[in-house]
């Protein structure tokens, strides 16, 4: 038996549209073809006048048409400031987090990691946590942090928290379907070598893979795992 055989219902947290398919785009297509239930929570909404409403319309368009591809159950928005998270208090970015993980009850999170450089992603794994702290049975099982190009390995390893990860999923199938779902992002895919890219998406999956003597593969760090 696989960990992800016993995912019945997993939650992805996402900071910005496509945070998801970069980290864990195969993964979500393999709990999906495996039947379990694969939700969204998508953290913010590009706000005018730092992003105007026909580039957040077309993204949310571009999100949609990916998770179709991926198999995702469901969508969940929350539209707090895309970039201004780091203005709210952090209090109110908890509850609202809270409210929709309590609603859904996942035994399975996938978040982004706490040591990447967009300010964002960090309130997104905190926020996540505090819902998770284990005070019931109901509390996830498993959490898992995936790695984010141009995120992730951006900071400062050595002197912030380093992605080391100690999780691998097999994505020899999913790969091209992430790539495909992916390439939906059409105002987000940068040209190579630009980290935003589909070749360096690949290499990564590649290298990924390769770690473990597969053919690509999505890694992750364990946060929390009980069996």
């Amino acid at each position: 038996m696989t960990i992800l055989s016993q995912v019945k219902r997993a939650v992805i947290v996402a900071p910005h549209p496509d945070d998801e398919v970069l980290g864990c785009g195969g993964t979500m297509a393999r709990l999906a073809a495996m039947g379990a239930e694969v939700h969204v929570l998508l953290m913010t909404r590009g706000m005018e006048p730092r992003f105007s409403s026909a580039q957040v319309e077309r993204v949310l368009a571009e999100v949609k048409e990916a998770h179709a591809m991926l198999g995702v159950t469901r969508l969940h928005c929350l539209d707090l400031p895309a970039a201004e998270l780091d203005a709210m208090p952090i209090a109110d970015v908890n509850h609202r987090v809270g409210e929709i993980l309590a609603e859904l009850q996942p035994d399975t999170l996938f978040l982004p990691f706490i040591g990447d450089i967009h300010f964002d992603h960090q309130v997104a794994f905190t926020a996540a946590m505090v819902y998770a702290r284990p005070r019931s049975d109901k509390a996830p099982s498993r959490i898992y942090a995936y790695e984010t190009l141009s995120e992730t390995n951006w900071y400062a390893p050595g002197v912030t928290p380093a992605f080391t990860p100690n999780m691998f999923v097999d994505i020899s199938q999913e790969i091209a379907l992430k790539l495909r779902a992916f390439g939906c992002f059409r105002s987000q895919v940068k040209a190579f070598p630009d980290e935003r890219s589909l070749e360096a998406l690949e290499a990564l999956a590649r290298m990924r893979g390769a770690t473990v003597f597969r053919n690509a593969a999505e890694a992750y760090q364990i946060i929390r795992q009980i069996d």
